[in-house]
């Protein structure tokens, strides 16, 4: 019930019938319940179209204890291989509406996921609507969560419990006051309708009796009838019958007062006694008019009554898709070039050497990511910038600068570049020989101005960025300009935000600070892993014990490589087979 009126308004929401009557039944059994102990009766408002009713159960209470609040109802779904059937929707809210909106954000490319719509509903299944999926991997449950927070799937019911009362006022009133309310005006109106009946039984039994009293004397009453101008004084006065008994006696046929009608008059006499004798005993007895009002109660619940259509279930709050959610996740490679150009190609199969490039530039770095990805780009003084893989220009030109979509000091190059989801590492590391492991999540900003991530010591410079798979069993290898190599695991590494990091090989600062000694490259070696070390065109693979030679603790200065490798210009993770 929703109404307006002069400067007020009430919106009470559909119940079920049969917990209404059954709470009503315990407050007549017990007056004295409290609202809490009714809604164990009534826990929430039932609405006819089945669809599930969200608030936590507190909520709901407190509607009913205040007379004020909402309620949330949530439309039923199930999944049927890549398709989303929804069988049963909100209160007063159209099928066509929500495939409408649904519509829309699918013209607004919001919901790359879903590839069509289709109204299945007829008389046997009044509500079906299907939603195709893209495929089975997409995230049903996330993305029905984006619908219901995003059309009419779900809906909040306002709750205003403001009713006229008995005594004709309006009032915002609480569960335990509207039920007593009712049923005194139930109990009222019980009486009335008993002292009605009543009445009309007395004075039935008095005509009944008046024209008994006429069957008994029908030779003298048709005589006072044929002699008499005036036969109801004379009536009246010769048999002592009321004005309504003679009156009654004198509009009655002659046929009615047949033996055989006298014989049905005794007998309604009687079952009419036995009526008034009844009603007589309700009237007085309050108890018995209240065992008489339960009975009337379960009676219209057993006929008209039925079972909850709207199911109390606990769920997560919906949430919108990020504006990443909305993109379809493809995989990309992203391309850097020297000169900080920056683009993405389809695919994770792309050679990035056989892209082109502008004159006097050349590729430097690639790295594969999914399209609804972040990219961080770090700059030769230790900034990270964060760009929308699917915001990057395409492969089929020479990209575009990243100086044009990020605020950073003029003259800086990009070194290192990385993507993934939040919760991928990478190792950073200084030349100085000094890094820590980071989540992308941590190096990620929102401005175009991005975040400072490492500290450089005098005269050192940043190297690219290493992913890794597992932080407690990979091992870090890392080369130096004068030809030495360590090997230590990268659980050593600590997990930092930003700064300047643990020492992760001995070189003096006075060597790196002269461009005498720093680091040349590092890699990460998951378990069983060869290294393969590339000194113009020689090559040196190490696996097994080789490695071992090699292998220390953190801090140290490593092991000179062999003779022909003091200039390494590449380490390669060669995976075991």
């Amino acid at each position: 019930i929703s109404g307006i009126a002069v400067g007020m308004a009430t919106d009470i929401p559909p119940h079920n019938l049969t917990e209404v009557i059954n709470a009503c039944v315990a407050l007549l059994e017990q007056p004295t319940l409290s609202v809490a102990e009714l809604c164990a009766f009534i826990p929430a408002p039932d609405f006819p179209t089945c669809a599930e009713i969200i608030s936590p159960r507190e909520a709901l209470l407190a509607c009913y204890q205040t007379g004020r609040g909402s309620v949330r109802a949530r439309a039923v779904w199930q999944s049927e291989d890549h398709e989303i059937v929804i069988t049963a929707l909100p209160y007063q809210v159209s099928g066509a509406k929500v495939l409408e909106q649904i519509g829309k954000q699918m013209q607004a490319k919001q919901l790359p996921m879903v590839v069509d719509l289709r109204d299945e509903s007829d008389h046997r299944q009044p509500t079906r609507l299907v939603i195709v999926m893209r495929s089975n991997r997409v995230d049903s449950e996330a993305l029905m969560s984006h619908l219901f927070a995003a059309t009419d799937l779900e809906r909040s019911y306002r709750v205003n419990f403001n009713m006229i009362g008995l005594d004709g006022k309006p009032q915002v009133k609480p569960l335990d006051q509207i039920l007593n309310e009712w049923l005194n005006y139930r109990q009222i109106t019980l009486r009335r309708r008993l002292q009605y009946r009543l009445d009309k039984v007395l004075r039935r039994l008095h005509l009944l009796e008046g024209l008994l009293i006429a069957l008994l004397n029908i030779d003298r009453v048709i005589k006072i009838i044929r002699e008499e101008d005036e036969p109801r004084p004379v009536l009246m006065r010769q048999f002592e019958l009321s004005q309504e008994q003679a009156d009654y006696i004198l509009d009655t046929r002659l046929r009615q007062l047949a033996r055989l009608e006298a014989i049905q008059m005794r007998d309604e006499q009687q079952v009419l006694a036995q009526e008034r004798d009844d009603l007589q005993k309700l009237l007085s007895s309050q108890r018995r008019l209240t065992t008489l009002l339960k009975k009337e109660l379960q009676t219209v619940a057993k006929e008209y009554g039925d079972e909850r259509r709207s199911a109390l279930v606990a769920r997560d709050e919906a949430k919108v898709f990020s504006p990443t959610q909305q993109i379809t996740a493809e995989p990309v490679t992203i391309v850097l070039s020297e000169k900080g150009w920056i683009r993405a190609a389809k695919g994770h199969q792309i050679d990035p050497l056989k892209l082109s490039y502008k004159a006097g530039d050349a590729f430097s770095y690639a790295v594969p990511c999914q399209s609804d990805q972040s990219v961080v780009v770090m700059d030769d003084t230790g900034r990270a910038y964060t760009l929308a893989a699917h915001g990057l220009a395409s492969a089929r030109g020479q990209g575009e600068p990243i100086s044009a979509r990020v605020n950073a000091p003029s003259g800086v190059y990009f070194q290192s570049l990385m993507a993934g989801n939040d919760t991928t590492q990478y190792i950073i590391v200084s030349e100085a020989g000094y890094g820590f492991v980071a989540t992308l999540g941590e190096l990620t900003s929102k401005g175009r101005s991005g975040k400072a991530v490492l500290t450089l010591p005098p005269g050192s410079g940043v190297l690219s960025a290493v992913a890794v798979s597992d932080y407690a069993h990979d091992t870090l290898a890392v080369v130096t300009t004068e030809g030495r190599l360590l090997l230590f695991p990268v659980a050593e590494l600590a997990q930092m935000v930003r700064g300047k990091g643990h020492k992760l090989i001995a070189i003096p600062p006075a060597q790196v600070q002269a461009r005498e000694v720093f680091v040349l490259s590092l890699a990460v070696l998951p378990p069983a892993a060869s290294l393969r070390i590339q000194s113009g065109r020689r090559q040196l693979t190490l696996r097994g014990r080789d490695l071992s030679h090699y292998r220390g603790k953190r801090a140290q200065r490593g092991r000179v490589l062999p003779r022909g490798f003091q200039r390494v210009e590449d380490l390669q993770v060669l995976m075991a087979e």
